[in-house]
């Protein structure tokens, strides 16, 4: 290890607790090795201001690199983060245990690489910020939905009848908080059951109160966004989904085409087929990826549902893969979920509404005689011409 090079490259391995760096100079050789510690962050950011300004410093896309990237960026740094699958499959293909000493020295060796083979997209503090209030969210709602079967469990294991559509409806409450305190002579609970209905009813107060609470801050945050705004002219898209594609997306001219964002999305079949033929009605080793962004995934698809209840063109395609519905229900969602993910990669990038109406193509003689606003071209479908 030489003690006198110029640094050109850091690999900061981070843990919980401290960070392992390994530098190098121009030549790829290791300068020196360091450990850091997180609990003092005064003496963290003295070590890290003490590097030279404008070096590029590699972390691993594991849990907790958000703070560790921006205590880089204002120490005049300049960080990058590397995917930590393929830093993994790199070091198993080099035949390398795994260790914090050997981690450090192979984040650092990654800057020569070329191309850059290994970096992912590093998101900045506001869309971490979006994603923070997104994800607390998603916590809430499912806590909620917990309290909510949990409550319902305690009414079956005590023989309540429940004759409502919806137990936590106005008349549905109201049923609960009789139960809670009944009258002298209709006593329905024992004590343990009451005391806990209460405990469980108060808990789901208190959550909604908070899942409101975010949602206004969804709202708020929508009105500054046109993007969001454009999205939620697609059929299934309302403020929830719109804000949780959003966030997720973070910034939309990284994705070179639909196919890509659709692809990031975990929307496109891939293939794992070997020797088999090919039959159109049951392939087999067809399976859409699993290396993207899941609660993306989930947001298309929640938002396929709701295209396809609303009629028109997307419930064409899903009638259309699913037979009317007898068959691969599935797999029609997911295909209409593609369709969603693709127009609105249009949506945003052209700054436009949805339009139901499909443009014509130039040249036609619909296009000649027919003013119905469009893009005029065949790869921008199903937009309106932006205002």
């Amino acid at each position: 290890m030489r003690t006198n090079g110029s640094v050109c490259q850091v690999g900061l391995d981070c843990h919980r607790t401290f960070s392992k760096a390994t530098a190098r100079d121009e030549d790829g050789q290791v300068v020196w090795r360091r450990r850091l510690e997180h609990r003092d962050r005064a003496t963290l950011k003295d070590e890290l201001s003490s590097w030279p300004e404008g070096m590029a410093v590699i972390l691993e896309s594991t849990f907790g690199w958000g703070w560790m990237s921006d205590e880089l960026l204002e120490a005049g740094l300049e960080p990058h983060l590397a995917n930590s699958r393929k830093v993994a499959a790199w070091r198993d293909a080099r035949g390398l245990a795994k260790s914090d000493r050997i981690d450090a020295d192979l984040l650092s060796e990654l800057w020569l690489q070329r191309p850059r083979w290994w970096e992912v997209w590093l998101a900045p503090p506001e869309v971490r910020e979006r994603r923070e209030w997104m994800r607390y969210r998603m916590t809430l709602v499912a806590m909620q939905t917990g309290l909510k079967n949990r409550i319902h469990a305690l009414l079956h294991r005590h023989g309540i009848v429940n004759e409502h559509s919806d137990l936590f409806g106005a008349q549905g409450r109201r049923m609960l908080n009789s139960l809670v305190a009944p009258a002298e002579d209709d006593v329905t609970l024992p004590e343990s059951a009451r005391a806990t209905l209460k405990g469980y009813l108060q808990l789901l107060d208190h959550v909604r109160r908070q899942i409101a609470r975010v949602t206004r801050e969804y709202r708020k945050q929508l009105t500054l966004s046109s993007a969001a705004r454009r999205l939620m002219t697609l059929p299934g898209i309302g403020q929830i989904l719109a804000y949780t594609i959003m966030a997720e997306i973070g910034q939309i001219e990284r994705f070179r085409s639909s196919k890509h964002l659709a692809s990031y999305s975990l929307l496109v079949p891939r293939a794992t087929d070997s020797g088999e033929p090919f039959d159109p009605d049951n392939p087999k080793g067809r399976h859409i990826g699993h290396m993207g962004r899941r609660t993306l995934k989930w947001a298309w698809i929640e938002a396929a549902h709701g295209a396809v209840r609303s009629g028109g063109r997307f419930r064409a395609i899903f009638d259309r893969v699913t037979d009317g519905g007898k068959k691969n229900r599935n797999r029609g969602y997911i295909v209409v979920a593609n369709e969603l993910c693709r127009i609105g990669h249009v949506l945003i990038e052209k700054d436009t509404d949805y339009c139901a109406d499909r443009p014509a193509r130039p040249g036609s003689r619909v296009a000649k005689h027919d003013s119905r606003p469009g893009m005029g071209q065949p790869e921008d479908p199903m937009v309106a011409a932006a205002v």
